[in-house]
């Protein structure tokens, strides 16, 4: 082992250039970790990154008082307990030299290669740019270093060193800075360690977090658990004894380990299942190491057969991993001494991925006995997310799906073919479409779930077999999101809704400037490229469809674009003229960008008028309708209107229905209203004096003709006393 005075002798004939204020203590025993794994040349070279570090944040201190070279140094130590290769070890201790010194990018590549300066890049933080909030900072900063960790999960890895060592020292920052970055950590870093694997590095800032947010909570709990400790001490020891034993008389070798749960996992089942802490009694626990998957199983066996199995608190995640990677047997069995014990139990390479996620992947190989390879799961994971966020456009957005993702507490169930897929608990039939396929998720209009045909708000359950049933004609709707879980199928649908919103508003817009043009006399005349593009200077708008879309969701009134064309022929009175000779024509197949409003229900045949509101574009009103007499104060967004020789489409109508009571008669109006080629969507049935009590459906016709029709048939039934259209 060098010493740092050699080592800074040979960096010197190097040809490398070193400050005599620089100490050399901070890296010490840093260096002596690293001999343990790393050979003389890797140290030497991380030993150069330090001094290179101690230079460039020279003179820089942080709250604590202590030199900033003493943080990075304590986030490699961190990663080098995990043995991470040297070229991570030096880019945790540069980690902050590219934000917070006036080093950049391109100098750090030629001192110590473009693999430490990419990985330094993507832990450090957008600082150059101005955001419009701090959510909006917050989440582009995430999507960076997503991106960074696609390419190489060390990002990721240095971020959550760098991260630990923050939450240690967290007592230096005022009180309210310490809870906003317990806060985020809570939400956001401590989850991702869990989901890649980490859970060691997960359960430290989940404890971390959760004594800066609530430090009283934290106090009694650990104060608690610190006195049980004592009291169970022999209790557990025993236990433990008696494993051993048994396993060792069965011919297994094993090492048997005692846990305990974490402060915050203990706060947090108190929580969700409302019990005080002398209620909890499965604090405690063992971990069984053994040789092989088999001997798993066999240990299993040994385990029940020793102590009675709690049912349905047996899991096993060695035939179905968790998504990052975690492989064990899970059971919950009741202790001689009547304490319920969490027993787990794994194999040595399963221990390793348990305890270092996706870092092991730089320690050991894949084992034999391994079939999981933690790396390409959390790749995948983050392939996913990220194709997520290239969907959404809206930073609150993508936090909220990032946050969905965190947290899966994952049910299992089968597609027709027998593969498993992972989604969160409480996901439905949508989400599993979505999983498949982005494609069976837009087509998807029902499902099978274990052969019964169900809707797709179905929510699944362990074990399912599901099925999806497509069809062309089926599409993305608003009401999807209502019970779309998963951040794919919410992002996907999202992203339909605003792509198809789009696409209406641009051909609504068309058409309204269409009109808009014909009102100014220029007739059926087509409008030149060179207009096109005077126009589009003047109003300041980079493209056409852009324009387009603008008028159609309402943001901009095609009169008085059509303005900037041409001014009106002559006078206000004839310009009044021409806009009631050319109504806009109402198809009923617009979608999201004309509105039907629920006040007055209009139907086709009925007199309508049309009133622009920014982005949802034109809401359809019945000329006496009373809310649409209160707009008349905004004539400049009222647009004449009329219905489509050839409107399709069906249209809601509210009925009101006096009836004799008698048994049956609901039953019979709703066979004639079936009767007659209508759907209802509602009924509500409001007593009186009980002898007259009133109907109200809710039906949907295709215009003023069918709902005669349906009218008529319901007055010939003898129950019917009075039938008529409400409104309002």
């Amino acid at each position: 082992m060098q010493t740092p005075a050699l080592r800074t002798k040979r960096l010197r004939n190097a040809g490398i250039r070193i400050s005599p204020r620089v100490p050399r203590k901070p890296a010490s025993a840093l260096c002596d970790k690293l001999s343990k794994y790393l050979d003389d040349q890797a140290i030497e070279e991380v030993y150069h990154a330090y001094l290179f570090g101690a230079q460039a944040h020279q003179g820089q201190r942080r709250l604590s008082g202590e030199p900033y070279i003493h943080h990075p140094i304590a986030v490699a130590g961190i990663l080098s307990d995990l043995r991470l290769d040297s070229r991570s070890i030096i880019a945790a201790i540069l980690h902050d030299v590219i934000e917070d010194t006036s080093t950049p990018t391109e100098k750090l590549a030629e001192e110590f290669g473009d693999e430490v300066a990419y990985l330094v890049d993507g832990v450090s933080k957008i600082s150059q740019l101005e955001f419009d909030s701090k959510e909006h900072a917050e989440a582009e900063n995430l999507r960076k270093m997503l991106l960074a960790m696609s390419r190489d999960i060390r990002v990721i890895l240095i971020k959550l060193a760098d991260r630990i060592h923050n939450m240690r020292t967290l007592d230096a920052l005022p009180i309210p800075k310490q809870r906003s970055i317990a806060r985020q950590t809570l939400d956001i870093y401590a989850p991702i360690a869990n989901r890649l694997g980490l859970h060691q590095w997960s359960r430290e800032l989940q404890d971390l977090s959760f004594r800066h947010i609530y430090p009283n909570r934290y106090r009694a709990i650990a104060k608690a658990l610190k006195k049980r400790a004592g009291n169970r001490k022999a209790v557990v020891k025993k236990l433990r004894v008696s494993i051993e034993w048994e396993l060792q008389q069965s011919g297994l070798e094993a090492m048997v380990l005692g846990r305990k749960k974490s402060v915050y996992s203990i706060y947090r089942k108190m929580s969700r299942k409302h019990h005080s802490f002398d209620e909890l009694h499965d604090i405690y626990g063992f971990r069984i190491i053994v040789n092989s998957v088999d001997d798993c199983y066999r240990a299993m066996g040994i385990i029940h057969n020793l102590y009675k199995p709690i049912p349905g608190r047996f899991t096993d995640y060695i035939a179905i991993p968790k998504a990052n990677g975690y492989q064990s047997l899970h059971t919950v069995v009741f202790g001689a001494f009547g304490e319920s014990l969490e027993v787990q139990l794994r194999t040595e390479a399963m221990n390793r991925i348990a305890e270092a996620g996706v870092a092991a992947h730089w320690i050991y190989k894949s084992g034999a006995d391994s079939s999981v390879k933690p790396p390409q799961l959390a790749r995948q994971w983050l392939l996913d997310l990220l194709d997520t966020q290239k969907q959404t456009g809206n930073p609150s957005e993508f936090l909220e799906h990032l946050k969905i993702d965190l947290f899966p507490d994952e049910v299992y169930v089968f597609t027709p073919k027998g593969d498993i897929k992972k989604l969160p608990r409480g996901a439905t039939a949508l989400d599993f479409a979505y999983a498949v396929h982005t494609d069976i998720g837009n087509r998807c209009a029902g499902a099978r779930i274990n052969r019964a045909l169900v809707s797709l708000p179905t929510v699944l359950n362990n074990g399912d077999h599901v099925d999806i049933i497509t069809s062309d004609t089926a599409h993305p709707t608003a009401t999807w999101l209502n019970y779309a879980v998963t951040s794919k199928a919410r992002a996907t649908v999202r992203n339909y809704l605003k792509t198809q919103q789009r696409y209406e508003a641009v051909d609504l817009g068309k058409r309204l400037l269409d009109r808009a043009i014909k009102t100014r006399r220029f007739g059926r005349k087509k409008l030149t490229d060179e207009q096109r593009r005077m126009l589009l200077d003047t109003l300041d708008v980079d493209n056409w469809d852009d324009l387009l879309s603008d008028i159609g969701s309402g943001r901009r009134l095609a009169d008085m674009v059509a303005k900037q064309l041409l001014p009106p022929p002559s006078g206000k009175d004839k310009e009044s003229q021409h806009e009631k000779d050319l109504p806009l024509a109402i198809r009923g197949s617009e979608g999201m960008l004309i509105n039907y409003a629920r006040c007055c229900n209009p139907i086709p045949g009925d007199t309508i008028s049309g009133f622009f509101t920014t982005g949802r574009g034109i809401v359809i009103h019945t000329a006496d309708c009373p809310n649409a007499k209160g707009y008349r104060k905004q004539p400049d967004k009222w647009v004449p209107v009329e219905w489509d020789g050839e409107v399709s489409g069906n249209f809601t109508v509210n009925l009101r229905v006096e009836v004799h009571n008698q048994r049956g008669v609901l039953a019979r109006i709703a066979s004639v209203i079936a009767e007659q080629d209508s759907n209802i969507n509602n009924v509500n049935v409001d007593e009186r004096d009980g002898q007259v009590p009133v109907i109200r459906f809710v039906i949907e016709v295709a215009g003023r003709i069918h709902l005669a029709q349906i009218l008529r048939q319901i007055r010939i039934e003898p129950s019917v006393v009075r039938v008529s259209r409400a409104k309002g």
